[in-house]
């Protein structure tokens, strides 16, 4: 096996009989994962594939891939605009090769599953895959996902309220963009009764009508249910990082250092809301309104990111154990780039525990999009 392949390990039971599969990951943090023999091969992260380097090199080391190990099946991320995706569809037909595609979120969850070695049959569990964004199968950008899944198949079955990423791409870069889309909706109550705020003042020096215009009429707006785009948000509230970031996730590293100052003392949640339907929705408008009253008394910035991250896993504790009185699960999995934060990574499966519930996450695959390769290429196997 090429050198390019670090990662190795064994398939779950049930996976023995394979066949050749290549999965070409996602498009951030991009690897290629090769199911061959029993064993998943990964290579390390390359790094974004719009840097044109870092695509030479993706497609260098699967065309040394094809002279070695031909695979029978091709397996991509769901987004049409990937470049791994468009690769793939290309290589599909250039080798006459059976193509899959697989959602973004699922792909996480799978990758834990598989990283823990739990077998083919294995029952359904409950999988938390939050990051930045992902293409869902309804069409619109996911990034905050509760799914009901195992190897063969997922139900979606709570998410974070979407929220408008106003300026499209611009807001992954822009905190301030995401702080004022969380809080168009209330925003009536949010200008008057928060006036003297600063973020307020900050954002009344914007064009809110447009924006509010834009994103009634879906222009360059999409409806967002990313967990990433919320970490901006609260960071631009605190005036972190607020007008851009040098890098991507920069806002919301430096609101988890915040945190981590205090985060044993200051452990009470915000409010937040579940919308109950046939998909729940975690609703923050609560949690803003209280978080903009801490900022008007002269709450320290460290105890409101404290406040933030503790109401992150009451919430999702809370959804859990919703979802449960109507669904058998004993197991909820971790994944996606948000469980880079030590402080969720730690103390969400300490929650979830003391609710009777076994945690997976990561072992020896990447938590970010650079374990996607494994999950597409495993559920590609179970089918």
């Amino acid at each position: 096996m090429p050198e390019q392949f670090p990662i190795q390990i064994d398939l779950p039971p049930g996976f023995d009989k394979a066949p050749a599969i290549l999965a070409l990951g996602g498009e951030l943090k991009s690897s290629i994962c090769l199911i061959d023999a029993g064993r998943a091969w990964i290579t390390e992260t390359m790094g974004d594939l719009e840097q044109e380097f870092v695509y030479r090199n993706f497609i260098d080391q699967i065309d040394e891939l094809f002279e070695t190990t031909p695979p029978a099946h091709l397996v991509i991320d769901k987004h049409p605009d990937y470049l791994s995706s468009q690769w793939g569809e290309r290589l599909a037909v250039k080798y006459g090769l059976t193509l899959h595609s697989v959602q973004h979120h699922y792909a996480h969850i799978a990758a834990v599953m598989a990283d823990n070695a739990l077998p083919v049959d294995t029952k359904p569990l409950l999988g938390f895959a939050l990051d930045g964004l992902g293409f869902g199968d309804d069409g619109t950008i996911w990034g905050g996902e509760i799914l009901l899944a195992d190897y063969r198949r997922f139900q979606r079955l709570a998410c974070f309220q979407p929220v408008a990423m106003i300026g499209g791409a611009a807001a992954a870069v822009v905190p301030w963009r995401n702080t004022l889309a969380h809080l168009l909706p209330i925003w009536e109550q949010v200008h008057t009764q928060f006036a003297d705020v600063d973020i307020v003042q900050f954002l009344k020096s914007k064009p809110v009508e447009t924006f509010q215009t834009m994103v009634n009429k879906g222009m360059n707006a999409p409806p967002a249910s990313s967990c990433g785009r919320l970490f901006d948000a609260v960071a631009g509230g605190l005036g972190i990082n607020r007008e851009g970031v040098a890098f991507e996730a920069e806002a919301a590293i430096n609101l988890e250092r915040l945190a981590a100052t205090c985060f044993e003392q200051v452990c009470e949640p915000y409010a937040y809301r579940i919308d109950r339907d046939d998909c729940m929705h975690i609703n923050w408008q609560p949690m803003w309104l209280e978080l903009l009253a801490d900022i008007r008394s002269g709450v320290e910035p460290e105890a409101i990111a404290s406040r933030f991250h503790h109401t992150l896993i009451d919430a999702l504790t809370k959804v859990a154990q919703a979802i449960n009185e109507n669904h058998d699960f004993n197991r909820i999995a971790l994944s996606g780039g948000v469980f880079q934060n030590r402080l969720l990574s730690t103390y969400l499966p300490r929650s979830l525990e003391s609710c009777g519930f076994e945690v997976l996450q990561h072992r020896q695959v990447p938590v970010h999009d650079g374990g996607l390769s494994l999950g597409q290429a495993i559920i590609a196997a179970a089918r």
